[in-house]
């Protein structure tokens, strides 16, 4: 317990500070959890262990979230109901991608995953969502937020990815729905999915609380920059912001899949 404490005491408080805020904006512009850049940063630039930095991370966003969905919320540009829709598909989702974690080739998941997230890149440089579109909840639309929302619980529980680098795109893609719209209800939808995760990582003492609070009130600073940033650019310029955004990640993907290969 002292030596974990001592571990505490030693993390750079300017490196967690920088890492929150910048996370914090990019949750806010894309409406995504920001795990997806705190993890690689809690581990290249203060030193964390990989599976801790995921707990940590999870921890983190929970306050950025909130944030980021009082600022989509403040201009009504969260759905409330496909939020519900989707975290109940996204919850059971998780449990079964928690047990196929270690079933799976896993590699070949992580390259099918990069794939997707490359097709998706494209779509966004050839699509213009509409700011006007609202989406019905008909039959197969609610029975295509409750797929999506498991297949996205899957591979959270498997790759460990957030949920909004893929429930953004495919709410503009399949759904036509709004991209703002999009990404309000992506932050609305995470908030339960990460507070259930911290629970579950502080039983396993999975996470670094003090450094969490850091990160977390450090994105509370950006997050609503974020939503704002995000507000003032019109729908061509904000996919292309995105696509070029999935692009940066892709690349940092590949990177990992392709030092994973090399240590199998």
């Amino acid at each position: 317990m002292t030596d974990d404490l001592e571990a505490t005491r030693r993390r750079p408080l300017w490196s967690l500070i920088g890492i929150g805020l910048f996370a914090g904006f990019l949750s806010g512009m894309f409406g995504i959890g920001g795990g997806i850049v705190i993890v690689p940063l809690l581990v290249l630039a203060a030193g964390f262990e990989r599976r801790l930095a995921a707990g940590t991370s999870l921890a983190a966003i929970v306050p950025a979230a909130l944030v980021g969905v009082a600022s989509y919320a403040a201009l009504e540009q969260v759905d409330w109901l496909v939020a519900l829709i989707l975290v109940v598909g996204s919850v059971t989702g998780a449990q079964v991608g928690a047990q196929l974690l270690h079933r799976l080739p896993l590699l070949a998941i992580r390259w099918a995953f990069i794939v997707f997230l490359a097709a998706v890149a494209v779509s966004l440089f050839l699509v213009v969502p509409s700011r006007e579109a609202e989406l019905e909840l008909t039959v197969l639309p609610i029975i295509g937020l409750v797929v999506l929302g498991f297949c996205t619980g899957v591979l959270s529980g498997i790759l460990g990815v957030g949920g909004g680098i893929i429930i953004v795109p495919m709410l503009i893609l399949l759904f036509g729905q709004s991209d703002l719209v999009a990404k309000g209800t992506s932050l609305a939808m995470m908030i339960p999915t990460a507070i259930s995760g911290t629970i579950g990582n502080l039983r396993r003492k999975n996470v670094d609380l003090r450094s969490a609070l850091v990160v977390g009130l450090s994105a509370c600073v950006t997050t609503a920059l974020g939503a704002a940033v995000a507000n003032l650019l019109d729908p061509r310029t904000a996919s292309i912001v995105f696509a070029v955004f999935l692009a940066v990640l892709i690349v940092r993907l590949v990177i990992e899949a392709v030092q994973s290969s090399r240590k199998a």
